[in-house]
């Protein structure tokens, strides 16, 4: 017998009617996973007039409270290889969005700052964000959203 899987065209279903999961819905990880994506498609679409995804928002958000936050920390803040945020930092130069300033008394070094029009975009990006982690957890109380972000804190830090 052929299992008929409907199709939702480019759309994520985390729960497909009809197929067994087995083990994985008892998993944290195939769980958080799943709910990663789902946010995650609603995230590009909310945020496609300025081409942001989620590794440039978060950049974007720690380089305007950190002035000056060089490559190598910036990396480090948000988990990737520091060949990662080089390029990360390259487009959102190329995008008008950040500078790459001198640190003085390290030549091999570079702080990080957000331009004019950086600062600008990024109120209206962090508005189109609230917007969207509203409808993401919309099901959620208040307590229920806080008590998901102590778990995921718990989950995130050893």
């Amino acid at each position: 017998m052929t299992r008929q899987i409907p199709s939702s065209e480019g759309s994520f279903n985390p729960h497909v009617p009809g197929i067994d999961y087995g083990m994985l819905d008892s998993l944290v990880g195939y769980g958080v996973r799943r709910a990663q994506i789902a946010i995650y498609n609603d995230f590009l679409p909310a945020l496609d007039a300025w081409n942001i995804t989620p590794p440039r928002f978060s950049a974007l958000v720690i380089i305007s409270r950190n002035k000056g936050l060089k490559l190598t920390e910036l990396a480090q803040v948000l988990g990737i290889a520091r060949s990662g945020v080089v390029a990360l930092i390259d487009t959102l130069s190329e995008m008008g969005y950040v500078d790459r300033l001198a640190v003085p008394g390290d030549r091999r070094a570079y702080g990080l700052a957000l331009t004019a029009l950086g600062k600008k975009d990024l109120r209206q990006i962090e508005q189109a964000v609230l917007k969207q982690d509203q409808r993401a957890a919309h099901r959620l109380t208040v307590e229920e959203r806080q008590q998901l972000l102590t778990l995921l804190d718990k989950l995130a830090c050893p």
